[in-house]
Formats: structure tokens, sequence, C-alpha cells
């Protein structure tokens, strides 16, 4: 397996792992990239990007990295919030009137950042049409009795994430938040990284790899405790309910599916892109910045931990992002970022001054902890000889 692309010196151990994934834990087509103080220290890349695996995966492949694209949504809120536009604490109601049926008038904001807003199922699931039309999906979500008292507990809003977060950001803009984050985080930062798809790149040739046909059902690792292999075997559970609220599961290759806006799941991104996102979120990058202080310490600070009533396992969660854990192990107890079902991931360790972006197109049977991804943040640990 050929490997390309550069590490600093002091960051060889991260190119050996990512030999290593190929060698052992069946890599197919992959990238990663990490900062350190605002300077690109990691960029590589190697295998395929296409389903026949033929194509060799070049620099600046992109790909869809399904819930990491959860961590640049949730930016876009807390950005609003750091410009005075949008009120973490007021209820979702008061920018979103329809939303306080069924008794989710008391659900806040801050509440669907961390995903203790209630609703992370559908009572009928959306076909993707409707999914990606705003008008009929944030209807389905507003309308939707919770399955809890919002505020009180937390479960992963796996799918339903998307028409929260994008309705609140139509609400308070009048833009999709898609647009939003073309225009005010792509943009300046100059990333490849989009949440909605244009043809144009769609078009490219190289430029997004392929990912096979996702298998019926999955569970959260390789060797599952019993609790969440039944959570996913039971399609009336939340667990199986919560990953359906899209039904019939849409094929990651369609373009339909590429260019819809849903930023709870199919967000398309280099590992520059991802990498360099959550590199300008702890610092300046190439004169841009895009969290202050204040901003960066509320989106790490603990909101929800514990047992998961969706993924049945302890997760942690601050505003919006996975915080380290068992659930999402990250380089230490101050980094914060997302996982994507599978294997993808982007994260930020401010006090170490490291913003990592992995994408993959060889997903796996998981939701967090990927193997593969662990491999990569125990080696930028190691090259920093923690």
């Amino acid at each position: 397996m050929d490997v390309n692309g550069t590490v600093a010196e002091g960051f060889e151990p991260v190119r050996a792992a990512f030999v290593r994934n190929f060698e052992t834990l069946g890599e197919r087509g992959a990238a990663i990239v990490v900062y350190r103080d605002g300077r690109k220290v990691v960029d590589l890349w190697g295998g395929t990007r296409d389903v026949d695996g033929t194509e060799p995966w070049e620099h600046g492949t992109a790909q869809i990295v399904r819930s990491a694209t959860k961590g640049v949504a949730t930016a876009v809120l807390l950005l609003l919030a750091q410009r005075g536009e949008l009120d973490l604490d007021a209820p979702v109601s008061h920018y979103w009137p329809e939303f306080k049926a069924h008794g989710k008038e008391r659900t806040h904001v801050w509440h669907v950042l961390a995903h203790r807003a209630g609703v992370p199922v559908l009572d009928r699931p959306l076909p993707l049409a409707e999914a990606a039309d705003p008008d009929t999906a944030a209807a389905a979500v507003a309308a939707q009795a919770p399955a809890w008292e919002p505020g009180t507990d937390h479960g992963y809003h796996a799918q339903t994430y998307s028409w929260l977060t994008g309705e609140l950001v139509r609400r308070v803009t009048g833009r999709s938040i898609g647009a939003w984050i073309d225009e005010e985080i792509a943009a300046p930062l100059g990333l490849d990284l989009w949440v909605g798809l244009p043809d144009a790149e769609r078009r490219r040739v190289g430029r997004v790899a392929q990912v096979e046909a996702p298998a019926a059902g999955g569970g959260l690792r390789i060797r599952p405790k019993r609790a969440v292999s039944e959570a996913y075997a039971d399609p009336s559970s939340l667990t199986r309910r919560a990953f359906a609220a899209i039904t019939p599961q849409p094929d990651e290759n369609d373009p339909a599916y590429l260019s819809a806006v849903l930023p709870a799941s199919n967000g398309v991104a280099t590992a520059e892109g991802l990498a360099r996102f959550y590199a300008a979120l702890i610092g300046e990058v190439d004169g841009v910045r895009l969290f202050s202080e204040d901003t960066l310490e509320r989106a790490r600070g603990e909101r929800s931990a514990g047992p998961d009533r969706v993924l049945v396992i302890n997760t942690r969660f601050g505003l919006g992002y996975m915080l380290h854990g068992s659930a999402s192990p990250l380089l230490s107890a101050g980094s914060f970022g997302h996982p994507g079902r599978g294997g993808a991931l982007g994260f930020a360790d401010p006090e170490a001054g490291i913003a990592l972006g992995y994408v993959t197109n060889g997903f796996r049977k998981s939701v967090t902890a990927d193997p593969r991804a662990q491999a990569l943040v125990g080696a930028v640990r190691a090259s920093l000889g923690e």
C-alpha cells in the first residue's frame, strides 16, 4: 500500500499508525491531517477512492463524514450566540413557535445542542425527499411528541439534529445552515467542506470518494455489550428509531443525498477541511479564528453525561460536541469534537494546540471509538510525548 504525504519531525508515529491501519485493520481509502498551533504537521493519504478499489485516493479527495458533520453544524449555533444573534438559554419556541407542541415549550436551545431535547425519533420516518425539504422536515419535528421531558435526560439525536439545528439557523438568519457554513466558515478559511455538496464539486474527477452500500443494522463496537446489540436489533427501540428517522436508509453515493442539507449526517469534507476547521475553533489559522475564548469554554463544558437513552452506553456532551470519555476517547480530558458513524473523526485539544481530521470510505459497523481513528489519536499522543 502506497501512503502519500508528509509529517513534521516528531510526528513519524502518525505515519506508522496510518500505514498499519491499511496493513492490519482493513483500511480502504483514507486521509488524515493534523494541525498544531495553527500549523499543519501531518498530511497523509492513501488507498482507493472507488467501490471497485481501482482508483487511487488523491490529495484533496473528499468524503462523506456522517455525524462528524454535527461538529460543524454546532459551530454555527455557537457563532450566532457569540455574535449576539441567538440566545442559547432561550426556549426553542422563541425562534420557532410551532415547536412548542406536546409540551416542548420548555425545550431550550442549549438542550438541542446537548442532546436533551427529547425528540431523537419521529413517529413517521421521512423518506429522503421529505427529509431534504426544510419545511416538511421542520414541521415533522415540531409536531413530534417528546420521548422524555425535554431537559431532564439525554439521548443522541442521530438524525433529528439536522432539522433541529437547521431550522433554528433558518429562523434566525433566513439562510440554510449549509449556506451559512459555506459563507461564514468555509469561505474565510478556504475549506473543502460542504453541507449540501454542489453538483460541480461532485462531478469533479477524484473529488468525492465512494462508499460501499451500508450494511443493515450495526452495533456500537466490534464486540458490543449485549444491551447495545439488543437495542440495535429491536425495531421499536429508541436506538433503531433514532438512526431510522430517514427511511429507507439513503444511498450515500446518491447525488440527491449528497446535495441535501442534512447537518447531522451528510457533510462532505477533506481531512484538511475538517482539521483546519477545528484548528480555527481553538486558535488563529492564517489570520482567521472562529471561537472566542468564552465560546470555546462554553462549547466544551459538560452539559450531558451518563447513560445515553439512544446509544445505550455512557456518553458525555458539551454544547454539541462529544467530550473525551469511554464512548469517544480523544487526546485528553480537554478535547472536544465529533466522530462519524463507522470511522470519520474531527476534534481539537486546546491545551495541546492539536486539531485533527480523519476521513475514510471504509466504514465499519461502529458509532464511536473506531479502532483506526483511535490508533491515529494514540499516535498523535505518542508524538507529543504524552
